[in-house]
């Protein structure tokens, strides 16, 4: 049997989060304030900010900023209900010192809604948290943030729904372990630590997977025997680029996850595992030499 394609991992996760915004649609008109306006004005208020703060990390966090008070906007116009009266947080530092605080306080701000807003809301919200960990991890002048738990299977309640997405992520994890595996022989002794994190947190999820999965009452699938990568790996810089797509990916199935259950346990496995995937991926995209080294929207968009 020929092993899936990335592209084939990446397909079946983009038709499961198809039924997240046109469920969204249905909800009526709410006269309660919109809980993602105080989301887009921070985004605002934070991409403006950094526009004024001389240096690339600046600019980064700018434009990652901007895309998230775009997505958001966009989202919060479309159901056009009430706006909060709340204004935008601003620290008492200035220059970088505050644009790290303001990544703090818009991580805390979008993770704290993903249990709570309905499907396609939740997994934005989570785009954005995860948007906001990456930049953590560029430099330490921003971050680095806090690392989220490590993923475990729960007593979660795994709906029907969610069952085919949990399997897309099950399969990117057996993925990731395997270009883990893979890459191991092509990098320098200093990534072996590396390596051997990101190696041992994608098996945690798997088997994570698998018991929730079982618990469930469904076949886990299993490990295929290889993995067609979106290039050939030859040396240490294509090996960088695919672990940093093998993240990408994972941050994407499990997006697809959120898009597919309203257990809050559920959601929060699904928002650690997405949360540690772009922090990861963030470092393999530097040392892969990628541009941008920070994805604004992991889950949402392209590598």
């Amino acid at each position: 049997m020929t092993p899936p394609t990335r592209r084939d991992l990446l397909r079946l996760s983009a038709l499961a989060a198809l039924a997240g915004p046109l469920a969204a649609c249905g909800t009526g008109f709410s006269t309660d304030p919109d809980p993602l306006a105080p989301l887009a004005e921070q985004a605002t208020a934070d991409a403006d900010a950094a526009r004024t703060v001389a240096g690339d990390l600046a600019q980064q966090v700018a434009a990652v900023r901007a895309a998230h008070a775009q997505a958001l906007r966009a989202e919060v116009d479309r159901l056009n209900r009430p706006k909060s009266t709340a204004g935008s947080a601003t620290p008492a530092q200035a220059g970088i010192a505050g644009l790290k605080q303001r990544l703090v306080t818009a991580r805390k701000q979008a993770e704290g809604l993903v249990t709570t807003l309905p499907r396609y809301r939740a997994a934005l919200a989570a785009a954005v948290a995860a948007g906001c960990a990456g930049l953590q991890k560029v430099s330490d002048q921003l971050g680095p943030g806090d690392d989220p738990a490590p993923v475990a299977a729960t007593a979660a309640v795994v709906p029907a729904a969610a069952v085919a997405p949990l399997q897309i992520a099950l399969d990117a994890e057996h993925a990731a372990v395997w270009v883990y595996s893979l890459v191991s022989a092509f990098l320098p002794s200093n990534y072996g630590a590396g390596v051997d994190e990101g190696s041992a947190e994608h098996q945690d999820r798997r088997d994570a997977c698998v018991r929730m999965l079982t618990a469930a009452g469904a076949t886990a699938h299993v490990a295929e025997a290889a993995y067609v990568t979106p290039k050939p790996v030859t040396d240490a810089v294509s090996a960088k680029s695919v672990v940093a797509a093998a993240e990408s990916d994972a941050t994407a199935a499990w997006q697809g996850v959120l898009d597919n259950t309203d257990d809050a346990e559920l959601r929060g496995v699904a928002l650690r595992a997405m949360l540690g995937s772009a922090r990861r991926g963030t470092r393999w995209r530097q040392a892969a030499n990628l541009s941008p080294a920070v994805l604004a929207l992991p889950g949402l968009q392209p590598n």
